[in-house]
């Protein structure tokens, strides 16, 4: 059995960005939302970045309920759908110079997603991260931690349950 040579570490890298890259072009409410990705080799940072318009009560003023519960839930299916493009990118079962909002696969679909706003969301940048708890072939669960300016102090959590799509092949 003979093994292939480790890829340079710049075109891994490169892969990934274009894979996430598709992915996030594929969702306009992203964008609408003004959300955007950092990655870090497999760890995606989701950011929020601070608009007028997702203030909900100006005279605290604060990040709107429903602002907050977007960002997390496009937090979690954006870690999903990149844990699962990857997988297929890396397998040679989907060609990264081919993709596009059009091409891509589905997404998963949320069954359930329970938010528990902790304090409120000031208004400037938010963070948030998404951990896998379970990934199977129909359904995954996925928990969401979001924070402003410390990792310690959330300002929300989630925890939600998707259906996942199904894979060809």
């Amino acid at each position: 059995m003979s093994r292939r040579p480790p890829e340079p570490v710049a075109l891994v890298k490169q892969r990934r960005d274009r894979t996430l890259a598709a992915l996030v072009a594929g969702v306009p409410y992203i964008g609408f939302l003004g959300v955007t990705f950092d990655r870090r080799g497999d760890e995606l940072t989701a950011v929020l970045n601070y608009d007028g318009k997702l203030i909900g009560n100006p005279l605290l003023p604060a990040l709107h309920g429903g602002a907050i519960a977007s960002f997390l839930e496009v937090t979690a299916i954006m870690e999903l759908s990149f844990n699962m493009l990857w997988d297929d990118v890396e397998e040679g079962r989907l060609d990264v110079e081919a993709l596009t909002p059009e091409t891509l696969p589905r997404l998963p679909k949320t069954i359930d997603f329970t938010v528990d706003y902790l304090r409120s969301g000031l208004p400037r940048d938010a963070y948030a991260r998404a951990r896998v708890n379970r990934l199977g072939r129909r359904y995954a669960s996925v928990h969401v931690e979001a924070w402003q300016d410390n990792r310690q102090r959330l300002f929300a959590q989630a925890t939600g349950h998707f259906l996942m799509p199904p894979r060809d092949g």
